[in-house]
C-alpha cells in the first residue's frame, strides 16, 4: 500500500514514539490524524474516513482491539505495532509472527486477501 494521499490514523499512547511515527508516514505523502488513547481514537474512526491505521495495542493499559474491529467493520487496514511482542488476539484478528523490535501485522481485503484468521 503506497502512502501518498493516503489518510492514516496513527494511534500511540507514548508521544516520542508517536510523533516519530507521524513524521515518517507524513514525508511518505500521507495525512494523518493523531491520538493518543483509545476513547479519542474510537471518536475519530466513528466520525472520519480513513484509508489505513496504525495502531499500538496496549493504549494507557487498555487493549486497543475494539478500535480494531471498529475500522475493520468501515474496510479500514489495520497495522498493529506494539514493542510487547506478539500478544494473543481473539479469533476475529489476525495473529502475526514477531519481528525483532516491532509485531506488525495486518488485516484487510483490500491490503491482504484471505488472510487467516487467528
Amino acid at each position: 500500500m503506497k502512502l501518498s494521499g493516503q489518510r492514516v490514523l496513527l494511534v500511540e499512547d507514548e508521544p516520542i514514539i508517536g510523533f516519530a511515527l507521524e513524521d515518517m508516514i507524513i514525508a511518505e505523502g500521507a495525512k494523518t490524524q493523531f491520538a493518543s488513547s483509545l476513547d479519542d481514537a474510537l471518536e475519530l474512526a466513528r466520525s472520519q474516513v480513513f484509508d489505513a491505521a496504525l495502531v499500538d495495542i496496549n493504549l494507557h493499559g487498555r487493549e486497543s482491539y475494539p478500535l480494531a474491529r471498529e475500522l475493520l467493520k468501515r474496510n479500514v487496514a489495520v497495522v498493529f505495532a506494539t514493542g510487547y511482542g506478539v500478544e494473543p488476539m481473539t479469533g476475529d484478528l489476525p495473529m502475526c509472527p514477531p519481528s525483532p523490535s516491532l509485531t506488525i501485522c495486518r488485516r484487510s481485503a483490500r491490503l491482504s486477501p484471505g488472510w487467516p484468521k487467528g
